[in-house]
């Protein structure tokens, strides 16, 4: 078969139904700079499935190539921030599942991302996406990264350090002042950011958020998981009516939530 031809199937099919073979197809489609869709290839290579050391320098390339498209470069990047979240190394030599990427690959993604984000003549579009895949593996230098753009005026930098902000820690000042923005994109990763780290001085906002049916939906949703890690013992009183709400990710969302708070089986 293919290699077109076996690119459609993936696309087809859910990742954890790819063939073996999945990996060297989502390469091959990368490599090639006539293929019409590298961009859904970049995305599909980020699976925790398929991405491996090869997959993950393969991206890390495309990131890092001054001659691909700019969005092709950010979407590649992303893809990679998955992985990196799962590449936790201890020393126990008996862990039942080693992380997906060397130490060796793990250590060029990070600093290659990193060099993303600081070079002054790489696009943004690139710059943010290197730094929003960076920090799904904390380390020092994000802290005042995330500072810096959430200070320096810009909306679409703005909206990475909020989305930042739901894996570093540090933030909740700013979180707080995020949840009163205008732009939906910035308030809903501030409401993931407040639930994230138990913002207890966003119960208030967070609940009438839950509770609004006139909501942006995305919103909605994003509250309803945060009410459950922010206080659970009240969040039971929010979440159970909402688990027989006529739209059904509302009630799935929350009934899924309700289960996190422990006290499902109070009401079923």
């Amino acid at each position: 078969m293919k290699t077109t031809q076996k690119f459609e199937t993936l696309k087809e099919l859910p990742s954890w139904s790819w063939p073996e073979d999945a990996g060297r197809t989502l390469l091959e489609v990368l490599e090639d700079r006539n293929a019409p869709e590298r961009e859904i290839a970049a995305e599909l290579a980020g699976d925790t499935v398929v991405i491996d050391d090869g997959v993950a320098l393969a991206l890390l390339s495309l990131v890092e190539n001054p001659e691909e498209p700019e969005e092709l470069r950010g979407i590649a990047a992303i893809a990679l921030g998955p992985v990196l979240e799962l590449c936790d190394w201890t020393d126990d030599e008996d862990s039942f599942e080693q992380p997906p990427l060397s130490k060796q690959v793990f250590s060029a993604v990070t600093t290659g991302l990193r060099k993303m984000y600081e070079g002054e003549t790489v696009p943004k579009i690139v710059r943010r996406r290197a730094l929003e895949a960076s920090i799904r593996a904390p380390q020092a230098w994000h802290k005042k990264a995330v500072r810096t753009v959430y200070q320096n005026g810009d909306s679409e930098w703005k909206l990475t350090a909020v989305f930042c902000m739901e894996y570093i820690k540090g933030f909740p000042k700013e979180i707080l002042e995020s949840l009163d923005s205008e732009d939906d994109e910035v308030h809903c990763h501030a409401v993931y950011a407040a639930g994230n780290w138990k913002l207890g001085a966003a119960w208030d906002h967070v609940k009438k958020l839950a509770l609004d049916e006139k909501a942006d939906r995305d919103l909605r949703l994003a509250a309803i998981e945060a009410v459950a890690s922010i206080d659970p013992e009240n969040a039971c009183l929010v979440l159970e009516p909402l688990t027989d709400d006529e739209d059904e990710d509302i009630a799935d969302t929350a009934s899924e939530a309700l289960a996190m708070t422990g006290a499902e089986d109070e009401f079923f």
